[in-house]
């Protein structure tokens, strides 16, 4: 007996043409024989309880509306449609006027695997929060312009301390984001290894590092004021002197249904940055 096919559609809250475009798109999948449910991508928790007999999550935002779904969808191995209705869209796979219902529904695509973080992070020896990542997790300072100190370990080995506005760990997912902007080195999206890059670091020749697979980041603050934990850019977490993160490739992977082409990251890339620049 053949499994209707489920699909999500993933729409932004602040963005009123997101929802008009789901309803649009889920009674084309309805037409050809889907369930389809619509769902806010803010909404982590309505997302989980979809995700675990779907299909197919489709996103309908920017690149922040994918950071959210990744994190959601990952523990169930459900791939995301991205559709960019953003500025950048180095994640999305198709604008608008792309949108194919049969092409959905016959499943034409492959599957992209990009590697995820899972960060923890720790007071006086006790965990105290964790989560997923698909770009990166950086530990910075807080309000004041005033830079932190991090101790710094690989596979607890000790690297050196930062004297920094903060470090950034990345995958090569979120390496053409904060990572490009603080002048790291840019990863082809199958590479799994990761990215380490101080920010504004005092007095270092060490400007970025790129991690073996497996490496495990631990960083150690040293503060006499605010910093903060930031994941994704989307979730942040206050630190204070003594509190540890330690970050290191997930179990979980993102998935991506792709149309393009297997080498399209190339072309995009150069498409993204002349665009930048202009």
């Amino acid at each position: 007996m053949l499994t209707m096919k489920h699909f999500i559609f993933l729409h932004h809250p602040k963005l009123p043409h997101s929802f008009t475009l789901a309803q649009q798109w889920a009674h084309e999948l309805e037409q050809l024989g889907a369930r389809t449910s619509l769902v806010s991508a803010w909404n982590q928790g309505e997302i989980q309880c979809c995700a675990s007999d779907a299909t197919l999550a489709i996103t309908l935002g920017g690149d922040g509306t994918i950071l959210r779904a990744a994190r959601a969808c990952a523990r169930f191995a459900l791939p995301i449609l991205a559709i960019n209705l953003g500025r950048v869209g180095f994640l999305s796979e198709w604008s608008p006027e792309q949108f194919d219902a049969r092409a959905v529904m016959e499943g034409s695509y492959w599957l992209e695997e990009r590697t995820m973080l899972h960060a923890l992070w720790r007071r006086d020896h006790q965990t105290f929060g964790e989560s997923e990542a698909l770009n990166d997790v950086v530990v910075g300072r807080g309000k004041l312009a005033r830079v932190i100190r991090l101790a710094t370990y690989i596979d607890d080995d000790y690297l050196k301390t930062f004297v920094a506005d903060g470090a950034i760990v990345a995958t090569a997912t979120g390496s053409t984001a904060y990572v490009f902007a603080t002048g790291g080195p840019i990863l082809a999206p199958e590479v799994k290894t990761l990215v380490l890059v101080p920010i504004a670091p005092y007095l270092s020749q060490l400007k970025s590092l790129v991690l073996p697979e497996g490496s495990r980041v631990h960083f150690r603050l040293e503060t006499d004021h605010d910093a903060i934990l930031t994941i994704d850019g989307q979730i942040d977490v206050e630190l204070r002197n003594g509190d540890e993160v330690l970050v290191q490739a997930s179990q979980h992977v993102a998935r991506f249904a792709r149309f393009q082409p297997r080498t399209y990251f190339y072309s995009t890339l150069v498409e993204r940055l002349r665009e930048r620049s202009v």
